[in-house]
């Protein structure tokens, strides 16, 4: 009776610790999916304003593809940064599917945020220093305020990148470490027929 108490006792301190640990990682991740809402949204908004005009013209962030989808693209993540974050913070049970969704958003928004940070980058790269072969002149020098400033927006975007990084690594830990993958199940299913059709062919004879 003693034993089964103390078996008891131990098992409750266990699920106590267990908790707690559970809260502290879910703590740290819902405000690692924070911290992208922030950059986001300070990419956006040096963006928004990034425009300059002088005597040899005007120009602004939307007279660029690159630079119109990098504004996009953070307003959508700053979006999904936020709604992660709620989802994360509130106590669920585990679920596969719920994994899943997790897993998938993660991945799909940390390429769309790598993607304007990297052609954004190009554009700067090339409005810094030109290119002959396409007789495309320095256009920093003309218009430096505007320049540095995407260059600040795009940095910060990069830091953004990195926080979606890691999120998609701990999302993908969290499914994978726990789950099956779709296409591992399958092979193994199917392994499992072959095994069987082999096994019946063989009684067969």
């Amino acid at each position: 009776m003693e034993k089964k108490m103390e078996l008891e006792q131990q098992q409750k301190q266990q699920t106590g610790k267990d908790a707690a640990e559970n809260g502290a990682v879910r703590t740290a991740e819902t405000l690692l999916r924070v911290a992208p809402l922030g950059l986001c949204v300070g990419a956006m908004a040096v963006m928004l304003k990034n425009s300059e005009e002088n005597d040899f013209g005007a120009v602004s962030y939307s007279n660029l593809s690159a630079f119109t989808y990098l504004v996009y693209a953070n307003g959508v993540c700053a979006a999904y940064s936020l709604f992660s974050a709620f989802y994360t913070a509130v106590p669920r049970p585990a679920n596969m599917a719920r994994a899943w969704a997790v897993f998938f958003c993660d991945q799909v928004l940390t390429y769309v945020i790598l993607a304007a940070g990297t052609v954004s980058s190009e554009i700067l790269y090339l409005a810094y220093n030109g290119d002959e072969k396409v007789t495309w002149s320095k256009q920093c020098g003309v218009y430096s305020d505007f320049c540095s400033k995407a260059t600040t927006s795009v940095g910060i975007t990069f830091g953004a990148v990195a926080c979606y990084v890691l999120l998609s690594l701990i999302s993908s830990y969290r499914l994978f470490s726990a789950y099956d993958a779709p296409a591992s199940s399958f092979l193994n299913n199917n392994n499992n027929n072959k095994d069987m059709e082999t096994q019946h062919a063989f009684s067969s004879r």
